[in-house]
């Protein structure tokens, strides 16, 4: 079983930051795991907002790209999102996600940390 485990969302005024955490546990060697955050706002459907891969490629949303930034900590096993300039249109749930790849063929979520950017 692997566990993702998100949290460091809350409500900021529009212009804020805010840094959201993925700590990843269980069956999965971190190392090994290419992760992605998605959001999800209310009557929308989920989207990639950005992803790292296990050798530390990045990539991101056009909506996002220049204001977040994704990160990982491999001692810590976490991958951060850093949301700086934040915009009322980023209210959203935001998971955290485990991406199949050649080392691991199952995809896992987890639970979601809510975001509310106020105007």
């Amino acid at each position: 079983q692997v566990q993702l485990v998100e949290s460091g969302g809350g409500l900021v005024q529009a212009g804020g930051s805010l840094r959201l955490s993925c700590a990843v546990s269980g069956s999965t060697t971190f190392s090994l795991t290419d992760i992605d955050w998605y959001r999800q706002a209310p009557g929308k459907q989920r989207e990639l907002v950005a992803g790292i891969s296990r050798g530390g490629e990045t990539n991101y949303a056009v909506s996002v790209k220049g204001r977040f930034t994704i990160s990982r900590v491999t001692a810590k096993s976490t991958v951060y999102l850093q949301m700086n300039s934040l915009e009322p249109e980023d209210t959203a749930v935001y998971y955290c996600h485990r991406r199949p790849n050649p080392y691991y063929a199952t995809e896992f979520w987890g639970q979601g940390t809510r975001v509310t950017v106020s105007s």
